[in-house]
């Protein structure tokens, strides 16, 4: 009985499988955090770029824009 107890110990493969459960979890999350922060970034862009797209005017060639 005290070998197993010293084996059981001493066995570090559940202990590394529990770490890439981790660090995959880690991973995963900081993912999702980027994604939401970029696509709200990119909803904002554009927005801008709507509504500055939007305000412009189209003149015809040779005369000033606005008549």
């Amino acid at each position: 009985m005290i070998k197993f107890i010293k084996n059981f110990r001493n066995d570090e493969d559940g202990a590394v499988t529990v770490d890439w459960v981790v660090l995959t979890a880690a991973v995963v999350g900081l993912a999702i955090a980027a994604y939401g922060s970029i696509q709200s970034g990119a909803t904002d862009l554009t927005a801008a770029t709507e509504t500055f797209l939007g305000e412009q005017t189209v003149g015809s060639i040779g005369a000033p824009a606005g008549e």
